[in-house]
């Protein structure tokens, strides 16, 4: 604000007071957005030097001497993997620099092969709304003089085809102007494969299990040779595009107040000494009486209770598990521990199966007749379901919980009995939480559906080949186990958030969640 000299003599104390403090004011919010504005650039400066050095170290294994001393199923799973966690740092770093950067990059790109002339051809016509002119005061017919031609490449299941974009080139003789309909967006820009075929190579990896190489030869059968690196690097940029929307869901997930967690081995490829450690894939979802339908896979070098206390930040709730030491801690943080009962009935289970235990089925009849009133109360409403266990469930427990005691005394110490039993007797508070909060489960077999499809792909995938690898898998199985948890099909699901993200604002992401998702009308 700038006031002439003059015109400050007919300005009291006051006013001048009030001039002063909305400067200050206008001072203050600049240096906080300047402060921001060096935060941000520090903070990207950072991300790109910490890319870069990965993609070094990436580079240094997939062409160094350390890669030939791996054995054929780890090179070709280090090769696919490296493929993609250079694409996917690519991506990001081109996320990271400023548009203004990423067009003046003038280094010379190879020449795509055209796509094989037998494959179908299927035409889309992309002509301006309006032959007219638009040019002011002008107005006149367009004449359409020529037409640009680009094809991607697409696949249904056993058949690829050709889309061929067709835009015209609309010219306005009087005004001296070209005119054409904007080129489609794509999720991969300037690639060949339509979202279709990403989608295909996405689910065919991470729901059926099938590693790139073997999608390589599916491929290839169906007359189109598509490199496996080609395929991983797809893969590495649908990750990065993708991990937005899982980040949204993750949000969504925890603003509700009962959660399940668990979590399960996966098998890690360290290149550098040939060998894999023991990583574990994390499982997050909604109580199962929530209204949201969903899952999140969290991929950890561990099974560090860190893990689990960084991904849930500062969430309170209930959080229903097994009793696994990495949990303990959250339950000092304002997070209430929910037991599982499937975990105790287990125990009780395997003593009966190994000694024909008379204790064991004791306990495994009170404990059936506590799950038939749950399959009586599964659909009802909250208080309702609450009413019923206070009435019906709740003297069971207390019978078994009196029993088992009774039962402890008698029995010796270390025995597989007085392990069945304690192992109830020391949790029992968590295990019967279920009875005073009807939004609680009565065990966590809810996740264990969800991770039980981690399970049977780790005898395919053999191993994850790196970090990254696996946090872009957890991403993507969060997205296909959502949809499917949703009554989606993968397939239809991501073909079309990867049709739309590319022009789908930033601040609407959560329309494209799987509980939320809706396909455009064809």
């Amino acid at each position: 604000m700038v006031v002439a000299l003059e015109s400050l003599t007919h300005l009291n104390a006051q006013e001048l007071r009030e001039m002063v403090t909305e400067l200050m004011a206008k001072v203050g919010e600049n240096a906080k957005t300047i402060a921001s504005k060096d935060r941000e650039i520090k903070y990207r400066q950072a991300k790109i030097e910490q890319l870069t050095h990965e993609m070094a170290v990436l580079k240094r294994w997939k062409f160094g001497r350390s890669r030939e001393q791996l054995d054929s199923a780890q090179a070709s799973l280090l090769d696919e993997t490296t493929d993609a966690d250079i694409a996917a740092i690519e991506q990001e770093l081109q996320n990271l620099t400023p548009a203004s950067k990423v067009g003046a990059d003038t280094r010379k790109q190879p020449k795509r092969a055209a796509l094989p002339p037998e494959l179908p051809r299927v035409e889309m016509h992309h002509e301006p709304e309006s032959t007219n002119c638009t040019t002011a005061g002008c107005g006149c017919t367009l004449k359409r003089i020529g037409e640009d031609v680009s094809e991607k490449l697409d696949y249904t299941p056993g058949l690829f085809t050709v889309e061929r974009h067709i835009r015209g080139k609309w010219a306005c003789a009087k005004c001296q102007t070209l005119s054409q309909a904007p080129v489609p967006a794509q999720i991969i820009d300037k690639g060949i494969p339509t979202a279709g075929l990403l989608a295909q190579v996405l689910v065919a990896k991470y729901a059926d299990h099938l590693p790139l190489y073997r999608q390589e030869g599916i491929f290839a059968r169906a007359g189109m040779a598509l490199p496996r690196s080609t395929l991983a690097q797809w893969v590495g940029v649908c990750g990065v595009q993708l991990q937005p929307l899982v980040d949204a869901l993750k949000q969504e997930m925890l603003s509700h107040s009962v959660l399940h967690a668990d979590e399960t081995p996966v098998a890690m490829l360290h290149p550098g000494n040939k060998k894999t450690h023991r990583a574990y894939l994390w499982a997050y979802a909604p109580g199962a009486f929530e209204d949201l339908k969903a899952v999140v896979y969290d991929f950890c070098e561990s099974r560090a209770g860190e893990h689990a206390r960084t991904f849930l930040g500062e969430w309170k709730g209930a959080l229903v598990c097994d009793d696994f030491a990495g949990y303990k801690q959250s339950f000092t943080l304002g997070i209430t521990e929910a037991g599982c009962l499937a975990h105790s009935r287990r125990k009780f289970f395997d003593l009966h199966v190994s000694n024909k235990s008379q204790i064991a089925e004791q306990a495994l009849q009170i404990i059936s007749q506590l799950y038939e009133v749950e399959r009586e109360v599964k659909s009802l409403a909250v208080d309702e379901r609450l009413q019923i266990r206070q009435a019906k469930s709740k003297p069971l427990a207390d019978a078994l919980h009196q029993w088992m005691l009774l039962q402890r005394r008698q029995i010796t110490d270390g025995s597989a009995t007085a392990k069945a039993l304690d192992y109830s007797l020391k949790r029992w508070g968590a295990l019967t939480r279920f009875l005073d909060d009807g939004q609680l489960p009565i065990d966590n077999n809810w996740i264990e559906n969800q991770i039980r499809p981690i399970a049977i792909g780790r005898g395919n995938w053999l191993f994850a080949g790196s970090l990254r690898a696996g946090q872009r898998a957890a991403a993507v199985m969060s997205l296909i186990q959502s949809a499917k948890l949703n009554g989606h099909d993968p397939y239809a699901y991501l073909k079309d958030v990867l049709q739309r993200l590319p022009t789908h604002k930033n601040n609407q992401i959560t329309e494209l969640l799987p509980h939320r998702w809706q396909p455009l009308p064809s």
